[in-house]
């Protein structure tokens, strides 16, 4: 028996910005097999989810003069390395041990070159089946965009989102704290970490964006939307995504990776799921 093909159209590209002189953010787009992993593109492609399954990641270098550039592209070298030989027994368990392998191997390599304090975001999307597992550390961010709605899939791990989930903030005001930039946990800052996770239930063209906070930073919910449901391809989509935040005056690295869920093995929208995305402004994707 055939199984039929869940497959997926990908676009990356990471923009250094007007205020950056370097870029500290690295993002990657693997296959898990011998084919070598994406780390830039000028093009999008169509990828089919194979036994081990499509893995799209972004992190954001930390540290300054600790060279936050190395510790990204360390954190997405890494989890990639470790998904491809992974021998876990599912897809979650992998993702997740590759991604604690990754923060141990910046948090040695921190330790044996003098540059303790380097970190680095992350926030991974394997699509395995009709699954896309998230993994994240910090507060890089996952959208899905279904239909007509989006919604965030992550939760920043963040001082300002502690506060607004205590009602010590509006989300309003936490736009303008002068603590917005400090997040919670990173990778290679400890030997150990805590990897929040999560499964969604992929639907036939879905739009999955993951980003580093150059973009969701500076780009309103709203404004991400216009733009993915404006843009007719995923390169024009993520070239409207970084001027807009130019435009709205970001000072980071922005980087963006978009992924279109397609094939007949993908489910289409349900009527139930079709009505709920005609009625409400939102809604639950898992």
């Amino acid at each position: 028996m055939t199984t039929r093909p869940v497959t997926l159209r990908v676009f990356g590209r990471s923009d250094i910005g007007k205020a950056r002189t370097k870029d500290e953010d690295s993002f990657v787009i693997s296959k898990l097999t011998d084919a070598p992993p994406i780390r830039a593109m000028t093009s999008p492609v169509s990828l089919a989810v194979n036994d081990r399954g499509i893995l799209i990641a972004v992190s954001d270098g930390m540290g300054g003069a600790q060279a936050g550039e190395v510790a990204s592209s360390l954190v997405v070298g890494a989890l990639q390395q470790g998904m491809s030989t992974a021998q876990a027994s599912s897809a979650d368990v992998a993702l997740r041990v590759a991604a604690e392998g990754a923060n141990r191997q910046v948090f040695d390599t921190a330790q044996a070159t003098g540059r303790v304090g380097m970190g680095a975001t992350l926030t991974a999307v394997l699509f395995h089946g009709v699954y896309a597992y998230i993994a994240q550390i910090g507060d890089s961010r996952a959208y899905l965009l279904r239909g007509s709605r989006m919604v965030q899939v992550t939760r920043d791990q963040s001082y300002v989102q502690q506060l607004v989930d205590a009602g010590a903030l509006t989300p309003e005001q936490s736009e303008t704290f002068e603590f917005k930039n400090v997040i919670l946990q990173a990778m290679g800052i400890k030997p150990d970490v805590a990897v929040v996770m999560r499964r969604i239930s992929v639907r036939r063209y879905d739009r999955f964006l993951v980003c580093s906070d150059g973009l969701s930073g500076s780009v309103t919910g709203q404004h991400l939307l216009n733009a993915m449901v404006g843009s007719p391809t995923l390169d024009s989509a993520c070239a409207r995504l970084i001027d807009m935040a130019v435009e709205h005056g970001s000072e980071d690295d922005i980087t963006v990776v978009l992924a279109e869920v397609d094939g007949e093995g993908a489910p289409a929208i349900s009527d139930a799921e079709r009505l709920s995305l005609e009625t409400s402004t939102t809604f639950d994707p898992a």
